[in-house]
């Protein structure tokens, strides 16, 4: 399907803070960038580089005054998300270097905590695909999701402990349960087509099969209509800004993703 995904964020700013933006999507497996606009008022020079995990990031210092930032990419993506029942748990030692420290414990999916727990969860289930989609599952059922009720990320322990979390939350805990089976687990940071409400998403990544696949325990169904910003190890790899010195007022976040189709050649 082709979607149009937009992000604009306006913030008040009192001194000069410098950012770092994570807002311009890159194309992969599952999905192709046709167009992109990206517009700062005032226009000011900006940094491009991409960060270790491959995403594509902007470094600038934002003037006092008001500041805003626009994003709008077209961009084709897949209608359904791939399934692989069955798709085997691979060996540590036949895992590709690039995904090795998605073993590992991080900030906010302290997985060393969850090994009894992920056990217990797919207890019965082959080895890899089937056990993440126990864990999708049991998170679905598990704990509440509930969008607008945290704005800072919470850990797995916390999200585990509050049975309740937003988007981010969820994947935190689900990536934490897959590194405990040493599973390779990432957090995707994104759009998403027909979330209600409407706003950034965030959901989870599993290599499995050798390759990686999207999970997602918010939605009811394995839908398409995802596009994909940036890839960590959790929140704190992929936020879609982040601002250093005093802190600069957020005043507007608006986020809206349409279905369209593209003009004939």
């Amino acid at each position: 399907m082709w979607l149009r995904a937009s992000c604009a964020l306006k913030f008040d700013i009192s001194v000069p803070t410098p950012f770092i933006l994570m807002l311009r999507p890159r194309s992969g497996a599952q999905q192709w960038i046709a167009r992109e606009e990206y517009k700062l008022a005032p226009s000011i020079h900006v940094h491009e580089f991409t960060d270790l995990y491959g995403n594509l990031c902007q470094r600038l210092v934002a003037p006092p005054g008001p500041f805003s930032v626009r994003t709008v990419v077209e961009v084709m993506t897949a209608d359904l998300v791939d399934e692989a029942p069955g798709a085997p748990f691979i060996e540590i030692q036949n895992l590709p270097d690039s995904v090795l420290g998605y073993l590992l414990p991080s900030r906010y999916c302290e997985s060393e905590q969850f090994s009894q727990m992920a056990l217990e969860i797919t207890a019965g289930m082959l080895l890899g695909y089937d056990q993440v989609a126990a864990i999708e599952t049991w998170l679905r059922e598990t704990i509440r999701y509930e969008p607008g009720s945290g704005d800072l990320p919470v850990s797995a322990v916390g999200v585990n402990a509050r049975q309740v979390g937003v988007c981010r939350d969820l994947s935190h805990l689900g990536i934490a349960l897959c590194r405990a089976l040493c599973i390779p687990a990432r957090l995707v940071v994104g759009y998403l087509h027909g979330l209600e409400p409407m706003d950034l998403h965030a959901w989870f990544e599993a290599y499995v099969g050798g390759r990686w696949y999207t999970f997602d325990a918010t939605q009811r169904s394995a839908k398409g209509g995802y596009v994909a910003i940036g890839y960590g190890r959790d929140a704190t790899d992929v936020a879609v800004y982040n601002q250093f010195g005093p802190l600069a007022s957020l005043h507007t976040q608006v986020v809206n993703v349409e279905r369209f189709e593209p003009d004939e050649p």
